[in-house]
């Protein structure tokens, strides 16, 4: 499968060679993500989200993949949550890996904590990626506003 056919799924963005991000993919689209060299698979949807596959689980595993998903609810995401997701994404920090979840909403806002906190990429450029799925509401951007105000108590310098 090609590059131009992963990009068709929903709101898919290439953070570098190894993070990919989503929404949705469909179930045709797990062969493309396996066939682009994905090695884990991250779901933050949550099992009764729109377009969810029943199945993702062992799909993705039939196909070779790590599958991971933490359930995180939309209205409510938490701390815990996002340490759920460090902790995969340190675990497999070697591992190129698409993460997703319906809209790469809820997965553009992680994946931005993760790349400033533990890539120690700069946070206006990472930023810019969250901007191009969406501006995040109140909601997430106190979670933002947490996680980096943890941050800085934890490495004030």
């Amino acid at each position: 499968m090609s590059a131009s056919e992963i990009a068709s799924i929903t709101n898919y963005l290439e953070i570098n060679s190894r993070l990919g991000t989503a929404g949705m993919p469909l179930r045709t689209q797990l062969n493309c993500i396996a066939d682009n060299g994905y090695q884990v698979v991250i779901n933050l949807a949550l099992n009764e989200s729109p377009g969810t596959i029943s199945d993702e689980g062992n799909l993705v595993t039939t196909l070779k993949m790590k599958y991971i998903h933490i359930p995180v609810v939309w209205e409510n995401p938490t701390i815990s949550d996002l340490d759920q997701f460090f902790e995969s994404m340190q675990q497999f920090h070697e591992s190129k890996t698409f993460v997703h979840c319906v809209l790469n909403m809820r997965v553009s806002v992680f994946v931005f904590l993760y790349r400033v906190i533990y890539l120690h990429e700069d946070q206006e450029d990472a930023y810019q990626d969250v901007l191009k799925i969406w501006k995040p509401d109140a909601i997430w951007q106190s979670l933002m506003d947490r996680a980096m105000s943890r941050r800085k108590r934890q490495h004030p310098f």
